[in-house]
């Protein structure tokens, strides 16, 4: 198993205090390799919170995350830069690509801790190419549409090769038809690249197009059928 979330609870504030609030409690979650996997549930419920640990980008208070069966929340800081660089890829609901960059170069911005520019820059261009935007390739963002730009954040969290991808409402700032274009780009990097993913969404028509959806309510996850 590529993931495993054991028995993980995580809360914001101190016990006994008014703010005081347990977002996620006791919860386990289990990902294959390949696997997709969608995380709904209404604002508020925890789950950029459970997306955040699953990234090493937070801690959890109690529990354990395994990643290809090593334990990766006592790793140091420096470790988990590395872990998440080679390993992870981040798509948020705002693309954050740097404006003073072109679509390649923001592209290639994870692959600088290690990689060389010949590797870096001909696989960059292989998924520029495959995603429709090799025409763009030298543009900066202020002329892309904002479905070329998250595309381009797609292409971005791929670079490294990551066993996994971790995407945040990918496709909250973008209108249906560009939703649905993306979820087919994510559907297919999936497939076709064999990459693990895992999709926090409003979307019960966007969840519906991954392997298993679930329900994240009162800090614990329900599996949940769409179909």
């Amino acid at each position: 198993m590529l993931l495993q979330v054991k028995s993980v609870s995580k809360a914001y504030g101190k016990p006994g205090m008014a703010a005081y609030q347990e977002v996620l409690s006791n919860l386990s979650l289990g990902v294959d390799e390949g696997d997709s996997v969608a995380i709904t549930g209404p604002s508020g419920s925890g789950k950029t919170t459970l997306l955040n640990l699953i990234g090493t980008l937070d801690k959890p208070d109690r529990g354990t995350i395994l990643y290809r069966d090593k334990d990766i929340t006592g790793l140091s800081d420096k470790k988990l830069n590395t872990f998440r660089n080679s390993e992870i890829g981040f798509i948020f609901q705002q693309h954050h690509l740097l404006p003073q960059c072109t679509l390649i170069e923001n592209v290639l911005l994870p692959t600088l801790p290690g990689r060389t520019d010949k590797e870096a820059v001909s696989r960059a261009e292989r998924l520029i190419e495959r995603v429709g935007l090799s025409e763009h390739m030298h543009k900066k963002p202020r002329l892309l549409s904002g479905g070329e730009c998250q595309r381009t954040a797609v292409v971005r969290a791929l670079i490294n090769n990551p066993g996994m991808v971790l995407a945040d409402e990918p496709t909250g700032a973008l209108d249906h038809d560009n939703a649905m274009a993306l979820y087919d780009l994510l559907s297919e990097v999936n497939r076709e690249e064999k990459v693990t993913l895992i999709v926090v969404t409003h979307s019960l028509e966007l969840a519906a197009r991954l392997n298993r959806v679930y329900r994240l309510m009162n800090g614990k996850l329900e599996l949940i059928n769409l179909q």
